[in-house]
């Protein structure tokens, strides 16, 4: 499961979304999440999925691997379920001991899926068509307003990257780790959730040495080349708007203000309210 977890690496092929300016693909991830959590109807999902669809054809990464990231989050999907199809109240479609399902907790569950699902396959398509360097340029340009307020925009920038780099890193430490405990006859499945925590400590604490030591690694690394902040600092690749971002720029805004219009707009949802009513309450 370690080897499924997406989310920070990076891709190496050649696509239209590759060679996008990041801050695009940025605020394309941005405007997207806002969009996906205004949805009142299923038109405006069914937009975000042709959108999602659509990005992800577009950048030539294959789907098994983009959906593969999805197994990392599957205790958090399992646990929205539960919370929701439980403790929303509604219409009770079926009830044991002290327990009901409602069919407002079934609608509820399987938005909370459709959006979560939605947020991790579009925020993965930015790492993983974005390489460390121009992510954190975009970052730093992006944000660059929040120096009227004295933030240390490169610094954030620099952290914020490092920090999104370092997953895959870890991840595949952590399985390197597991492996050779293994070998040495270690058991991390049998006995109840507790004897498991106890069990996950040879792993953990040789992992915290390890992200220490490539931690004063890279500072270390950073310090030799003079890095003193992202103040002054040059840039080998200046990031340049070009005609095929100023495009994306234009098809992001007009499916931010279609989808959100068609995700809300009270025709649609009071037709798929009263379709509600006349086939499951009726």
């Amino acid at each position: 499961m370690i080897r499924d977890i997406t989310i920070g690496q990076y891709y190496q092929t050649k696509s239209v979304m590759h060679r996008l300016d990041p801050r695009v693909k940025l605020l394309g991830t941005l405007l997207f999440v806002i969009a996906i959590f205004t949805y009142k109807n299923p038109v405006g999902y069914v937009l975000g999925i042709i959108f999602l669809c659509t990005v992800i054809k577009l950048s030539h990464v294959p789907i098994k691997f983009i959906t593969k990231g999805l197994k990392g989050i599957l205790m958090i999907l399992l646990l929205t379920v539960l919370i929701n199809l439980f403790l929303t109240p509604g219409t009770a479609l079926v009830s044991f001991w002290k327990l009901t399902i409602t069919y407002e907790g079934v609608a509820v569950a399987l938005t909370m899926i459709l959006r979560l699902t939605m947020l991790i396959m579009g925020s993965s398509i930015v790492t993983l068509t974005t390489t460390p360097n121009n992510l954190t340029d975009g970052l730093e340009k992006g944000l660059g307003f929040m120096k009227i307020f004295r933030v240390p925009v490169g610094d954030v920038a620099m952290m914020m990257s490092i920090a999104l780099r370092f997953i895959p890193i870890l991840l595949e430490e952590t399985d390197r780790i597991m492996k050779a405990q293994l070998a040495r006859g270690a058991d991390f499945e049998s006995g109840n959730l507790v004897k498991k925590a106890r069990a996950l400590v040879p792993v953990l604490v040789p992992l915290f040495v390890s992200a220490f030591r490539r931690a004063g690694d890279l500072a270390m690394a950073m310090e030799a080349r003079c890095y003193r902040g992202g103040d002054g600092r040059t840039k080998m690749k200046p990031l340049i708007y070009k005609k095929r971002d100023v495009i994306a720029y234009i098809v992001l805004f007009a499916f931010m203000v279609i989808s959100i219009w068609m995700g809300r707009w009270s025709v649609i949802t009071d037709f798929f309210n009263s379709l509600y009513t006349d086939l499951i309450l009726k």
